[in-house]
């Protein structure tokens, strides 16, 4: 597969609003691939990530919009302190999947930042595709899985929630990836 053409140009607030509603959808129809109508893995009424997830990931980060052959393919959100980052959410269109779009978009956040040694993200345990993409696409490693029996009940800081929010599953894989 030829690696696909992106470009990132960072998100205006004037595509803020179809940026979340691009981002819920990505997750819905992932999680719809996996499980159906039947799936109740949802952080508020019928979207598996929540507005309040997006917007704080959008505040206290970079955000961008991934571009290919001239059309909105997705989004990014990323987030660095020194030589550590956080890959807060990444993802494409339906329509654009397995187009090799999230990858050279990945790429392009690594040559953005080649001060980050250590990158780290999450995904829910459901989504293979993610789990796919991260481990052997992209060269993370899984290291930790959050769940019930987990010590840590909650990954995230706790203003970036509402109260009673554990933020999704609570099963969730963390992956990180170390660049020499």
């Amino acid at each position: 597969m030829k690696k696909a053409y992106v470009k990132l140009l960072p998100l205006e607030e004037n595509d803020r609003e179809q940026f979340i509603k691009d981002n819920q959808w990505a997750f819905k129809y992932g999680s719809m691939e996996e499980f159906g109508m039947r799936n109740d893995q949802f952080e508020e009424d019928g979207e598996i990530i929540s507005r309040k997830t997006i917007e704080n990931c959008i505040d206290k980060g970079e955000a961008y919009r991934i571009w290919c052959e001239g059309e909105k393919a997705g989004g990014v959100i990323v987030h660095t302190e020194g030589d550590r980052g956080e890959l807060d959410l990444l993802f494409t269109l339906p329509g654009t999947h397995s187009k090799g779009i999230g990858y050279a978009a990945w790429c392009e956040i690594e040559k953005m930042h080649p001060e980050v040694r250590i990158w780290e993200t999450f995904t829910p345990y459901f989504e293979t595709r993610n789990i796919h993409f991260y481990v052997n696409k992209c060269g993370f490693h899984i290291v930790e899985f959050y769940n019930p029996f987990h010590k840590e009940t909650f990954r995230l800081e706790e203003d970036e929630f509402e109260e009673n929010d554990d933020g999704g599953t609570g099963l969730d894989f963390k992956f990180e990836k170390v660049i020499w």
